[in-house]
């Protein structure tokens, strides 16, 4: 039977974006399933894998069709979470198709890959969060 498996994100740097997301996420490279174009970062207590890095000679898109969103639950840890991101090595992207009111900010990681911080508790499901 056929199931979803993981998220994949396209990188240039393979080192650099293993020490961006297991730092931004909590997750850890696995040492199996490993190569000099991909990497596996899984839960750090075992519980399956989380996220794909592959190696890409191809540029990030300015405005993918497909991206990740990255949960807060708060307004104040959005805004937390945005700077430790930003410490990382994310940057903060002049996004021109904000709505009003938004309830998202849209950062790129170190190799240009759009992704958003959503506070959930100004999500328009209004407080009803949907389930990680």
């Amino acid at each position: 039977m056929l199931r979803l498996g993981i998220p994949v994100i396209g990188v240039t740097d393979l080192p650099r974006a293993v020490a961006f997301w297991t730092a931004a996420l909590n997750l850890v490279a696995a040492e199996d399933r490993q190569s000099e174009t991909w990497r596996t970062l899984v839960r750090p207590d075992g519980s399956g894998r989380a996220l794909g890095l592959l190696r890409s000679d191809s540029p990030a898109e300015p405005y993918p069709r497909l991206h990740l969103d990255l949960f807060a639950d708060t307004a104040g840890e959005q805004q937390a979470e945005v700077r430790r991101l930003v410490g990382l090595g994310a940057r903060t992207v002049d996004w021109d198709h904000y709505p009003p009111d938004p309830d998202f900010v849209v950062l790129a990681d170190p190799d240009d890959n759009i992704f958003c911080v959503v506070d959930l508790s100004h999500a328009p499901s209004g407080g009803d969060r949907p389930m990680p």
